[in-house]
């Protein structure tokens, strides 16, 4: 039936059945705006769902304590360097006590002036200790110093500080949401944090993409070497995973949310942030399957992170047991930790699927195109003859 659409050259039979098959397959394939599976966001944004989770490589407060009295043995023995006053400082502000932390850095500073590590860890501890302002001022020095330390993450960290301090100054000074508005209104326009970006820093239409690849970089490296519990933090990344309208990620976005509504103590804060997941998902055209058609609802998501909690909490004891026994056996934690969860063969977190089973799956589908598409050019081929 299709025979007298088809040009009758090779090269126009070979343009005729690849339009064809795009047409088949976009109606088999439901549209990735109107059905995100989890996995083919993950493929976009590989660890999100792990920062998110906690299910990722990071020390234990055992750990910290071990680093600290190593470290002192190290300093008392003459080893002032300034790497010895980062750990001793960092490990502190890991166990809450951020004061300290910051009179280590002064002490290094009488030792060692002018360290672009040490401006950058007074402004992160300033910051730790509620006091952004001043933590914003130590982190554009910081940037003056070395603007692409950390893959550029310091701008992003100052612009998340200056975002809070605008929203509290417009809305109270403990307010969160930090965007209180609907997550998505059937709408691409630009909110939240990622709206406050291309407004501060006049980011052009033509550099957004690369504008959001830097924002999202910088926002994860925070989760994953500040707090990943953090509220803001969450809020943040969820605004920047619906940043792209051809390619957002809803799901991880929702998980987000739903996890920074668990980590604030306020509830009428819980309530809107789930509000917002809710909206996201009611208007953001989810469904539970391709073959369903209605909206995925809340409860239904928010049953599977809930288990991904749990597995990753399991995950998490398991790496703490890990380092309480090489700290008992008097261990090189740092090397054996190192080994084993940086190495080659352990760098990706295995979820439980497979070490790269988000990004198996989706090539599964992209390999089902690939072999639709060479059938379709076989099909010309024996056309031709």
């Amino acid at each position: 039936m299709f025979r007298s659409c088809i040009p009758q050259s090779p090269l126009g039979r070979l343009v005729g059945f690849l339009l064809l098959a795009s047409w088949l397959l976009g109606a088999a394939v439901p549209c990735l705006w109107d059905y995100d599976t989890l996995q083919q966001e993950r493929s976009r944004f590989p660890t999100a769902l792990e920062l998110i989770t906690g299910q990722f490589p990071r020390h234990s407060e055992s750990y910290y304590r071990w680093r600290i009295e190593d470290r002192e043995a190290r300093m008392a023995a003459g080893e002032r360097t300034p790497e010895i006053f980062d750990d001793i400082a960092v490990a502190h502000s890991k166990l809450g006590d951020d004061k300290r932390a910051i009179a280590l850095m002064a002490e290094k500073e009488a030792l060692h002036p002018g360290l672009y590590e040490t401006i950058a860890n007074l402004g992160t501890f300033h910051i730790h200790a509620g006091e952004l302002e001043k933590g914003a001022d130590y982190i554009v020095k910081a940037i003056q110093i070395n603007p692409d330390a950390h893959f550029g993450r310091e701008i992003y960290q100052e612009l998340i500080v200056r975002y809070v301090l605008a929203q509290r100054a417009e809305r109270g000074a403990s307010a969160l949401p930090l965007d209180a508005s609907p997550t998505f209104q059937g709408n691409h326009k630009a909110r939240g944090f990622w709206k406050f970006i291309l407004d501060d820093r006049k980011v052009s239409k033509g550099g957004q993409e690369e504008e959001l690849v830097r924002a999202l970089r910088g926002v994860m490296g925070m989760l994953r070497f500040g707090n990943h519990d953090s509220p803001v933090l969450l809020e943040a990344l969820s605004d920047l995973l619906l940043a792209d309208s051809a390619n957002d990620a809803k799901r991880l976005a929702t998980r987000a949310l739903l996890k920074a509504s668990y980590e604030t103590p306020d509830e009428q804060a819980r309530h809107i942030y789930r509000s917002k997941a809710a909206s996201l998902l009611q208007t953001g055209m989810q469904t539970p399957s391709p073959s369903i058609n209605k909206t995925l609802p809340l409860e239904e998501l928010e049953k599977t992170f809930q288990a991904e909690l749990v597995h990753a909490k399991g995950w998490w004891a398991k790496l703490e047991a890990q380092e309480q026994f090489w700290i008992k056996e008097g261990a090189d934690v740092d090397g054996r930790f190192a080994d084993v969860y940086f190495s080659d063969r352990t760098h990706t977190i295995d979820d439980g699927r497979g070490r790269y089973g988000a990004i198996t799956n989706y090539g599964k589908w992209a390999a089902g195109v690939l072999v639709a598409l060479g059938v379709v050019l076989a099909g010309t081929l024996v056309m031709r003859k």
